[in-house]
């Protein structure tokens, strides 16, 4: 029998899922940017009376994404993975919205392409290109969306935009084969990617696995007045 636990943490959303034998068969999940105080707890009701060691291995969101968000989903990750002697599986955001897309059956008809985007500041986007079989086929970048960013895929065909930044997106692509799907990126869909790497023994080195933040962090001063 193996169980997998899934963890999505990279963007507003938290979810996680179980699975077992290749199904979901619990999982969690809310919007509420409350990573660092829900993460565990789901974790624990997934789990239910199972222990951490009964898992074959844990697989966490890699990114891109929120650094925030990251950091708690890989740090619980790599602590439940180092405590139970388990391998850690990563995968990324963009790759879980894409197979969301896939096995969700939310491709317009003849689409060619899928555009994962992930939400950063004002019109910037984290992003990548794919085709309908899931295969990466533009490296992930920062993009600043304007009317004419896609229209080279678009001149293909209908294209599915999906992500947390697709509403903000919209208005701006204007275009008929331009496709939407307001979404936030879920564990349950990681299942599938995840599997492959246990099945090829892709893991993660413990000690030296870091998100994939794609662009570094920067520190800002709080406007608030704290005294």
């Amino acid at each position: 029998m193996t169980r997998l636990l899934l963890i999505e943490t990279s963007t507003s959303a938290l979810s996680v899922a179980l699975a077992e034998d290749g199904a979901i068969i619990a999982s969690r999940s809310n919007n509420e940017r409350n990573q660092a105080a829900m993460t565990a707890p789901y974790i624990q009701e997934v789990l239910g009376s199972l222990k951490v060691s009964d898992l074959d291995a844990i697989c966490v969101s890699k990114g891109p994404g929120s650094y925030t968000g990251l950091r708690v989903g890989v740090s619980t990750a790599k602590g439940l993975c180092f405590g139970a002697g388990i391998p850690l599986i990563s995968v990324g955001t963009l790759d879980t919205l894409v197979y969301q897309a896939i096995e969700g059956q939310c491709l317009p008809a003849g689409c060619r392409h899928i555009v994962p985007m992930i939400d950063a500041r004002r019109m910037e986007v984290y992003t990548a290109t794919f085709d309908v079989n899931a295969n990466q086929t533009v490296p992930t970048a920062p993009v600043i969306v304007e009317n004419n960013t896609f229209d080279h895929l678009l001149s293909e065909g209908p294209v599915l935009f999906i992500g947390d930044a697709a509403d903000k997106c919209r208005p701006v692509i204007q275009h008929s084969d331009a496709h939407f799907l307001q979404t936030s990126p879920s564990a349950t869909a990681m299942l599938t990617p995840a599997l492959a790497a246990l099945r090829d023994n892709r893991f993660e080195d413990l000690a030296y696995f870091e998100p994939f933040y794609l662009k570094e962090f920067i520190a800002t001063i709080s406007k608030k007045n704290l005294f």
